[in-house]
């Protein structure tokens, strides 16, 4: 390699160095407008295209894309309201049960067929249809240690016997009253993601209060 060419090697500018100088320089193509209309730029479909039509290609899809997380996110909102208009009327109509059967009833039509969920049941401590008190313990111990809400999934014994044989691949587990001393009311889904720990817990905390008053004026031991 003679002299000249072992300078020029040392000398040549490569494309790092021309990102680096334009994101250190931002009004290089203030200065020199021409140079945005004489750069091509090779394109897959049209060959070749200028800076600025790709400059504006890139600025559609940008707007194309939060078009549609917009779009996403009001679908969200939607359902949303629908959810809590759904909770709303419930809290309502069991504010005026007068009985458990009455109560019962209710929770059932709301939730499985406005809320589209396979099942529900409420299961008392004491009474007639009470759950066994080794069952209660067992409930209470495993899933309620940290909060009087479990969401998530169960195992075939524990399903089985608030289930019996209705579908609930995750559960909604409510404590009722301010002791625990009431019962369950348990939610089921057939989808195994639908409840999990990560989901907001407003409307069915407000139902667990609702509950909670209700249930002591319904329930004879």
């Amino acid at each position: 390699m003679d002299i000249v060419t072992a300078y020029e090697s040392e000398n040549l500018i490569d494309a790092e160095q021309v990102a680096a100088y334009l994101l250190e320089n931002p009004d290089f193509f203030t200065k020199f407008p021409q140079v945005i209309e004489q750069i091509s730029i090779p394109h897959i479909h049209k060959g070749s295209v200028s800076l600025m039509e790709l400059q504006s290609e890139q600025l559609r899809k940008k707007v194309r894309s939060l078009s549609h997380k917009l779009n996403q996110l009001i679908n969200i909102a939607k359902q949303n309201e629908a959810i809590y208009r759904v909770y709303a009327d419930l809290n309502l109509r069991i504010l005026k049960c007068t009985n458990l059967a009455d109560l019962v009833f209710i929770l059932e039509e709301v939730i499985q067929e406005n809320l589209q969920l396979a099942s529900v049941t409420l299961k008392p401590f004491k009474g007639a249809h009470a759950l066994p008190e080794i069952q209660r313990r067992l409930f209470i111990e495993k899933r309620f240690k940290t909060q009087r809400l479990f969401f998530g999934r169960l195992s075939d014994h524990e399903r089985k016997l608030l289930f019996a044989d209705q579908e609930a691949n995750s559960v909604a587990l409510l404590l009722i009253g301010d002791l625990d001393e009431f019962g369950i009311l348990a939610i089921g889904s057939k989808d195994p993601g639908h409840f999990n720990p990560g989901m907001d817990t407003l409307l069915i905390t407000q139902l667990q209060q609702f509950l909670g008053i209700l249930l002591p004026k319904m329930l004879t031991y």
